[in-house]
């Protein structure tokens, strides 16, 4: 695209960039509302930097529904107060978790309505009760003009700009809008997008959040609309405010249809059904899904679905007579840190485990949880005997999210109710979280593996304590037994997860070296193990014993070791036991080995655990060939980087790759100036067309085969 193309003629360029908006919307519709994307993600990026060009060059065509515009507001000093037309009201909650709750508001509405026992039933509509923060939408003939926060009910927060980055929120309604429509929704965060966050917030050594509402309910209160769109809020439609020039349907659940035909994410876990049989049946639905939804939410909302009748029963106090909501075991509770644990996982890391005070919540009773690190733990300057905050949601690791701030415990003290306590502390801020006294913890990572016994080690940069037993701790066996037994590394045909777990589990395999003791009639004996299948196991375990330095190296499972370094290593030292005994300094010598690996090899070696069960391995018959030290200067083609692509008429990708980097060359995955060659096959892609763009030789298997032989006959 030219700078030219951009100014087009007046009228022209109108219609294009109002083209251009709305193929926008309804792929914005499809992919954030029906979850139904017809376009990949690079097609809609383009038609957007088309159209933001075009308001570039024709500043007079911004129009304030552009998509352009979703994440374009200015820092704000502050948020400005807005008063509601109709006011935002709470409803009653029904506390009892049993279907009596249910039966219970439905006597309500029928007494109210002086219905007769043998009445017809009343009809109802149920919906899912959403944890996030209720707000406002303001459309006028269709244009979003304003988003506010509910505040008190009366009044609330004007948060437009951070709503336009919600993308579920249009900013321009479908079809024949009303002249206004005021629309009630809750903004939340999916479960996935929280946990992506934490992670995130953990990486960077930044704290974390202790659950998805609070933390979508204080975005919305950002005044960067930037800081708003990092978090990721969703958004769900479900009543309304003023409306003006709109004949309404004459139920609840025929309104939320005519939302979602206005382009609203409505959601579908919703039911209009006949008495307070169906409210109970929609109760016991919801609460058998709720831990598959991706949000969450504390409870289900049963309303009266005739507006009519809605209008008849109105309002006791603030809040309506034909609405209720009916709740579930709060997903977040207050109990005492009774001790912490350390657990090692599969591949070597150390996790404190909170051992808790039995606690009920999220539909279960929580006695262990996760703190993630140590590092987390001091964020969250918890201790053993702190009253803490345990959070399960879904199926989500019971989590240690927080402490229950020191200006809280009268409450604490004074209050059963412990999703107040949560939410107080949540909201307090961290000033309330800071501490009368200096933190000083009591609780200190172990220097050995709890296991194994081996040396407890963190990387520089690392927040993670790993054990470096390897392939000697009982904790990792499964691990490194799978990896010892890859294609890539000793490739034991049909060594798979599911016999492992039985080898394991069995106390039949306890150490690697235990592979090469294992006989026909016990491998026979386990499930789904026939005497031929037992047979090929045994053949593929004799063929890996004959191998080579790399694939063994690779094979150990060293952290930060992969196949590229193994080889490297095998070809600068020659030997394993020069590997073995080489020191850090020594290791640094090697091409590609930093300080981090270096350091990982050299503690792997020096545990006698780990040395005994390479001898043991070598005992078992296990052989590769060595020779003397190599200097990669000294190989063919070293310093030459080359490129695979394409199928090759004899040598397999993999053939390939080892007998070139034998010769010492590198071989890398993408194309670069730095590229010498590219061996190109039949169907080669999108590597062949950037070497041909960057001049980069392409050579095929033939002349390959010959550049290896020269090499070798140099050699």
């Amino acid at each position: 695209m030219s700078q030219n193309d951009l100014f087009l003629a007046a009228d022209a360029a109108a219609q294009e960039a109002a083209t251009l908006r709305a193929q926008l919307h309804r792929h914005a519709h499809l992919y954030y509302v029906l979850d139904a994307p017809e376009v990949p993600d690079a097609e809609y990026d383009r038609l957007f930097q088309r159209l933001q060009a075009l308001e570039q060059a024709h500043p007079e065509l911004l129009t304030p529904d552009s998509p352009t515009q979703r994440v374009g507001g200015r820092v704000l000093d502050s948020l400005k107060a807005v008063r509601h037309v109709v006011p935002m009201l709470s409803i009653q909650t029904e506390t009892d978790t049993t279907e009596a709750g249910a039966r219970a508001f439905d006597a309500r509405v029928r007494r109210e309505l002086g219905l007769a026992p043998d009445a017809p039933a009343v009809e109802y509509a149920a919906e899912l009760k959403f944890d996030g923060l209720a707000i406002n939408l303001r459309y006028e003939d269709g244009l979003l003009v304003l988003g506010c926060t509910r505040g008190d009910g009366e009044t609330g927060e004007d948060v437009t700009q951070n709503l336009r980055t919600i993308g579920q929120i249009p900013l321009r309604l479908q079809g024949q809008a009303p002249a206004v429509l005021e629309v009630r929704g809750e903004v939340y965060m999916r479960r996935d997008d929280f946990e992506r966050l934490n992670e995130r917030q953990r990486e960077q050594g930044d704290k974390t959040f202790i659950n998805p509402r609070n933390t979508a309910a204080g975005a919305i209160r950002q005044l960067d609309p930037a800081l708003v769109a990092a978090r990721k809020l969703s958004f769900f439609a479900y009543g309304l405010g003023e409306v003006q020039g709109w004949e309404m349907p004459s139920t609840h659940g025929g309104m939320l249809d005519a939302l979602q035909a206005f382009g609203l994410p409505v959601s579908d876990e919703r039911i209009v059904g006949a008495g307070a049989d169906a409210l109970v049946a929609f109760h016991q639905h919801v609460a058998a899904q709720r831990d598959a939804l991706p949000f969450d939410i504390d409870g289900v909302v049963y309303k009266v679905n005739s507006l009519a009748l809605q209008r008849q029963l109105g309002f006791k106090t603030r809040e309506p007579r034909w609405a209720v909501a009916h709740k579930y075991p709060a997903q977040e509770q207050v109990t005492r840190l009774n001790g912490i644990d350390v657990q090692v996982g599969r591949t070597g890391k150390l996790t404190p485990v909170a051992r808790l005070e039995p606690v009920f919540v999220g539909g279960t009773t929580v006695s262990n949880a996760t703190v993630h690190n140590l590092f987390e733990l001091r964020r969250k300057r918890a201790r053993v005997g702190d009253q803490v905050i345990v959070r399960r949601a879904g199926d989500v690791i019971p989590e240690v999210v927080g402490v229950v701030p020191p200006a809280l415990a009268p409450l604490v003290a004074a209050t059963s109710d412990e999703e107040a306590v949560v939410d107080a502390a949540a909201q307090a801020g961290p000033a309330a979280l800071a501490p009368r006294v200096p933190y000083v913890p009591n609780f200190r990572m172990p220097r050995q593996c709890p296991i194994c016994g081996s040396a407890v080690v963190r990387e520089k940069g690392e927040v993670n304590h790993r054990c470096s037993g390897g392939i000697v701790c009982p904790a990792q066996r499964k691990q490194a037994i799978l990896h010892y037994a890859q294609r890539r590394a000793l490739d034991i045909e049909g060594l798979g997860d599911k016999l492992v777990d039985q080898l394991v589990d069995g106390n039949i395999v306890r150490s690697l070296p235990d592979l090469y003791r294992l006989g026909l009639s016990a491998l026979a004996a386990l499930d789904r193990m026939a005497e031929k299948s037992a047979a090929n196991l045994l053949q593929a375990l004799e063929a890996s014993k004959s191998t080579t330095l790399p694939r063994f190296l690779f094979g150990l499972g060293i952290r930060h070791v992969g196949e590229s370094t193994a080889k490297d290593l095998a070809r600068h030292f020659g030997s394993l036991d020069r590997i073995m005994d080489a020191t850090e300094g020594q290791l640094l010598e090697v091409p590609d080995v930093g300080p981090v690996v270096a350091q990982s090899l050299h503690t792997f070696f020096q545990q006698h655990s780990n040395r005994e069960a390479v001898e043991q391995l070598r005992a078992a018959g296990v052989t590769w060939e060595e020779g003397a030290p190599a200097e990669r200067a000294s190989l063919p083609l070293a310093g030459q980087t080359f490129v695979l692509t394409g199928t090759l008429p004899t040598l397999s990708r993999e053939d390939a790759k080892e007998r070139l980097e034998a010769a010492g060359a590198k071989v890398s995955g993408s194309v670069s100036k730095k590229t010498h060659f590219v061996v190109a096959g039949e169907e080669a892609g999108s590597k062949l067309d950037k070497a041909r763009t960057l001049g980069v030789p392409v050579i095929d298997e033939a002349a390959l085969l010959a550049m290896l032989a020269q090499g070798a006959r140099a050699g």
